[in-house]
């Protein structure tokens, strides 16, 4: 190794980080980015006189972005040293014992959460500011962002010093992951590496009703003011008493070794899959708060702490063939056909490659020998090729010119990556997607009509459409193959009770491009039926937390169809009863009542005067209309305090307001 080795090594590195930190679009997995980081450390430890002050090793590295203001963090975010190695676990404990002069310290274990690290900040008892670590010294204030996270205190309980500073995680659901990525890859867009980079991305967004949508969650785990605790165990029972989401008890432990360390570690290990969340290790910490500034720091990472790392759960494999999927929305997928082959615990014989981009980045082809993937309940993904196994055969893969499934031609839309069918109205893979997906658990949930059974009933020419379903007849089904007369039977109960739906199920089940759960929840909820969904314009629909400008235009489009609207039509003629959830019955002035705000208010932000309004029954809308009882007029007020001024609606001020609640 050589400096110029040594320089190249830097750029490298340097280019991952912005892959990761700047576009949260990693290109090489946590792991191999891991073994690049000790090998520069390596180096540098061998060869201190060439070690630059820009090194990544050097500092945290900077992940500002614009758009945001910076702001200054009142302690630094520090980031921390990790390890794959139990060896390593042992000498960080052995080093601790070592500087404090004693061995009976304990550690404080708990989850490492695969997200992104935000430091908190109330006044007071109410949340003030809310950056990200940035650089570590200055970080964005992503206040707005963050206070659309349900699970957060925006007020805290008892008793509270006058500032609190505590650190906490940002992550995405696995569940909301899956399904933000399955949107994604079906209007063809690139898909996220991984649910880290999904909540870096969602944070990132300027909009905080589009940040809204994507229903992130958080973890408090620290507390940074001095004095408010003596120890990391006592900072998990505090938080919780604040009202802060923590970890539950089974995630966190307080050891006194090593070999606790490691126990702890897996028995995590052992039940990281049956997690909602992505965990990629645990965090050790010495326990005892007043004894960690003897231990001090580095340029970046605390020696009082250490993370230990899962190994990446891999498995090797050769793809036997690509085949390409076609989607609801026309989308062609190719996925890698394998040699079956179990990783965490589950056979694998099939990963996606997302689109043909993906696969000539990978340089995948077939007979390849690959690396694949899977974390939780991600679907397994191929990592890279093994080269050195490549055989002189292997055939390399271009996406077909037409559709695999009607022979028409692809289209490539300009600014998407996705390739799509042309035919989507005639395409019969198209109709089936939809059918499958409309009656998916998370949808319609009708059992017993699984994606083999709608394949076979579409070809049968029993189903061609949405409405179809609630046609089908015992006689139908009688004399197939494999159907018995319990099994029809247990099919039309599964379709009968199907009708009885929520009306947000009912709308995520129709399959609007961008229209997922949580916005499907927003879409019930806020107009109560789908005739007064159908109505609105793109800028009442925009006006809704939570509902940006590309959804709100894909609603009026889909609504605008005289196809999808004659289908609801049926649906609702055959007896499908979609509902509103019932409401508790309040005793209180606002309940039934309908309100609209606008303008700038002082003692609430129009979040937290929303969900003022909704606890006490009453609901929000968007626009003013003659069904408004109510507008809560703010500082500079727009164009709906106008409306509501002609059409003699009564209108608020925030006294008015407080007043009522």
């Amino acid at each position: 190794m050589n400096k110029s080795d040594y320089k190249r090594l830097l750029e490298e590195i340097r280019e991952h980080d912005f892959h990761y930190y700047i576009e949260a679009k990693p290109i090489i997995s946590d792991f191999e980015y891991d073994q690049l980081y000790k090998k520069l450390e390596q180096i540098e430890a061998e060869h201190p006189d060439w070690v630059v002050s820009s090194s990544p090793t050097q500092s945290i590295r900077d992940s500002i972005h614009r758009g945001f203001k910076q702001v200054e963090h009142n302690s630094p975010m520090l980031s921390l040293a990790n390890t794959y190695s139990r060896e390593e676990v042992e000498e960080f404990v052995a080093r601790v014992h070592r500087l404090l002069d004693y061995d009976t310290c304990s550690f404080c274990c708990e989850l490492k959460m695969d997200g992104l690290a935000i430091s908190l900040t109330y006044e007071d008892g109410h949340l003030l500011r809310a950056v990200t670590r940035g650089n570590g010294r200055k970080g964005d204030d992503v206040t707005a962002n963050i206070r659309t996270i349900k699970s957060l205190p925006l007020n805290l309980k008892g008793d509270v010093p006058h500032r609190l500073d505590v650190r906490a995680e940002v992550y995405m659901p696995l569940e909301v992951f899956q399904m933000l990525n399955q949107e994604k890859e079906e209007a063809g867009e690139e898909v996220y590496a991984n649910p880290r980079n999904a909540a870096a991305g969602s944070l990132k967004l300027l909009d905080a009703r589009e940040v809204f949508a994507r229903r992130l969650d958080l973890f408090v785990f620290s507390i940074e003011t001095p004095g408010v605790v003596k120890s990391q165990m006592q900072a998990h029972e505090r938080l919780k008493e604040m009202g802060f989401p923590t970890f539950s008890e089974s995630h966190f432990a307080q050891v006194k070794s090593a070999d606790e360390i490691m126990k702890f570690a897996g028995k995590v290990e052992d039940q990281r899959h049956k997690l909602p969340f992505e965990i990629d290790g645990i965090v050790v910490k010495l326990d005892e708060v007043d004894e960690r500034g003897a231990l001090g720091s580095t340029a970046k990472s605390p020696r009082w702490a250490m993370a230990y790392k899962f190994a990446p759960e891999q498995g090797q494999t050769i793809v036997k063939e690509i085949t390409v999927q076609v989607g609801r929305t026309g989308v062609l997928t190719p996925v890698a056909e394998l040699e079956p082959t179990y990783v965490s615990g589950s056979k694998i014989s099939r990963a996606t490659l997302h689109n043909a981009e993906e696969v000539r980045r990978l340089d995948v082809r077939i007979g390849d020998t690959v690396t694949i993937e899977k974390g939780g309940d991600v679907i397994p993904k191929v990592v890279e090729v093994i080269l050195d196994k490549r055989p002189s055969n292997a055939q390399e893969w271009q996406m077909p010119t037409s559709c695999p499934s009607c022979g028409s031609a692809v289209i490539h839309v300009p600014g998407e990556v996705a390739i799509r069918c042309s035919n989507v109205e005639g395409c019969g893979n198209i109709t089936v997607q939809r059918i499958i997906f409309f009656a998916s658990k998370k949808a319609m949930n009708i059992e017993n009509l699984g994606d083999k059974i709608v394949e076979r009933f579409y070809h049968e020419g029993l189903v061609k459409s949405l409405s179809d379903i609630y046609r089908l007849k015992p006689e139908d089904i009688e004399g197939m193959e494999g159907f018995k007369q319990k099994s029809i039977d247990n099919l039309m109960q599964s379709i009968e009770k199907s009708k009885e739906i929520s009306l947000h199920r009912f709308i995520f089940a129709l399959g609007i491009k961008y229209v997922g759960e949580g916005t499907a929840e927003i879409l019930a909820a806020e107009f109560g039926s789908l005739e007064r969904i159908g109505e609105q314009t793109e800028e009442s629909l925009e006006a809704i937390e939570g509902i940006g400008p590309k959804v709100a235009s894909s609603i009026v489009a889909f609504f605008n169809e005289e196809k999808n609207l004659s289908e609801i039509e049926q649906l609702l003629g055959l007896g499908v009863q979609p509902k509103l959830p019932k409401k508790k019955q309040l005793d209180h002035d606002f309940l039934g009542k309908t309100f609209v705000l606008t303008g700038s208010l002082e003692s609430f932000t129009r979040s937290e005067a929303a969900d003022k309004i909704k606890e006490r029954g009453g609901k929000v809308s968007g626009s003013v209309s003659k069904k408004t009882d109510y507008v809560l007029v703010g500082e500079d007020p727009g164009s709906k305090f106008d409306k509501a001024k002609k059409l003699g609606i009564e209108i608020l001020s925030e006294k008015d307001f407080e007043n009522l609640l």
